[in-house]
Parts: structure tokens; sequence; C-alpha cells
């Protein structure tokens, strides 16, 4: 069995998939994918996208606002308010992004806080992007006491020198697609290190499609390939990237396990 533990099913182009997500969810639970964590990145679209998903029992959602999606304050009231529905298992995607908007640091910054502050009322685990901003990102995490909830570091492009300090927080590192892609080799250096207990897998899709999907859009179902890739890069059986992350998954969201 394995787990997608970051997607954005409400960003799905689904006119490739018949405009039915059944059609994607299908596709996921054919290929052994038996549990979606749908990530939101704006609060004004979570209502929708909790609406779109309620029907699967597989789904789970969490609730914040990318660093990139910032035209206005984070309201931390409203965040609070939405993260109690109870199928919010996390929330996020939250944390700094000095690469693509380096002129909205401030904003971030404020809003990043505000989100871990959150996190901690709730007791529920924060979903980190994290992109050039390693330095910042940690210190938040650390002054704002990030460890009592932990989380994860989605979509890890950093160093392992950060991979470590997150461990070390009680925070998981999560492999996308880009371990799959040629010019990674940096990347896949730091998947053979994290330990066993302290890695995730996920798609983020539609975006960043896994060798061999490089190109197309990407879909839960194909986080498989993902676990291909981290088994020859660790060495093991995909099997036991299959089984090794849906329980570190489930220790995380302990709600989650049936």
């Amino acid at each position: 069995m394995f787990i997608d533990s970051h997607c954005h099913l409400d960003r799905l182009k689904l006119e490739e998939f018949d405009n039915n997500l059944d059609n994607v969810v299908n596709a996921a639970l054919e290929n052994n994918v038996n549990t979606l964590l749908c990530v939101s990145v704006t609060l004004e679209e979570f209502p929708a996208m909790a609406e779109k998903t309620a029907k699967y029992d597989n789904v789970w959602l969490t609730c914040g606002a990318h660093p990139l999606n910032q035209d206005d304050e984070i309201n931390p009231e409203q965040l609070q308010e939405l993260a109690t529905n109870p199928r919010v298992v996390a929330i996020g995607e939250t944390g700094l992004d000095y690469f693509y908007a380096p002129e909205t640091k401030q904003v971030q910054l404020d809003s990043f806080r505000k989100h871990v502050r959150v996190a901690n009322q709730l007791n529920k685990p924060l979903i980190i992007h994290t992109r050039d901003a390693q330095e910042d990102t940690l210190a938040i995490l650390r002054e704002e006491h990030a460890e009592n909830v932990g989380g994860i570091l989605h979509c890890f492009t950093e160093s392992w020198e950060m991979a470590e300090q997150a461990i070390a927080m009680g925070f998981y590192i999560s492999f996308s697609g880009i371990v799959t892609f040629k010019n990674a080799s940096a990347l896949r250096e730091v998947a053979k290190k994290v330990p066993a207990d302290r890695f995730l897998i996920e798609t983020d899709a539609p975006y960043l499609a896994p060798v061999p999907h490089r190109g197309k859009q990407n879909q839960p179902a194909y986080v498989v390939e993902v676990a291909k890739h981290l088994a020859s890069i660790r060495g093991t059986s995909v099997a036991e990237i299959a089984k090794q992350s849906t329980d570190n998954f489930h220790r995380l969201f302990a709600q989650t396990k049936a």
C-alpha cells in the first residue's frame, strides 16, 4: 500500500479525466495508492476543496495558505476556524519561498509564524514549503516551538544539513518526483541519508510528474514511481519503501489509520 502524502486534487485539470475526480481517485486505488492528503494553498479556496473531496473516505485534508499565495495578510482566526474541520489533519501548506517571491519576504515571515502558532493551538502537524530560505525556515520553526507538533518538509530539495536539523525537531522529509529527475543527484544523496522512520513520498500533483511521466499532468497514481526510484537510491525494495512511508504517515497522522 502506498500513500500520496501531498497532492492538490482541486488543482487538477479534470478534462484529462473525463471531468470526473472519481477517475483520479480510482486510478490511484488501482495502483495500490490507498490514502491521499489533499493540501490547501489558500483559505478562500479551502471550503470548495473540502466539498469537492467530501465523499472520499481515503482523502484527508490540510488547511493553510501557500507562501506564494499571500495577496492578503493571513487571518489566524479564520485559519483556526477552518482547520477544525474533522478531515483536516495538518496546518499548511505554509513556509517560505525566496526563490520565486523574495519581494514578499516580510509577509511570508508573518504568515508562517501565524500558521505555526495555530498548529500549536490545535495540536496539528505542519506542512512546510521551503525554497532558498533554509536559515529563516529553521529559525521560525525553533522560535515558534514547532517541535511541539512536528510535520513535513514537503517536496524537499534543500541540503542534508537542513533535513538533519528538521528531523531533530520532529519533522519528516518528503520526496516528490523531483528525486527521479536527471539533474537531481544532490537530492538523491540526501534521500540516501534520511532515516527509515523519517521519510515520506508524494506527488505534489498536478505538478512535477516523475520519470517516466515527465511532461504529463501529475496524479496520485504516479507516487508509485517515486517509491521505485527511492527504493533504487536506498538499496531496498519497493515493498519496503511502501511499508516504511505508510507507517511513517500513520505515525504522524494517527487519525488516518483505519
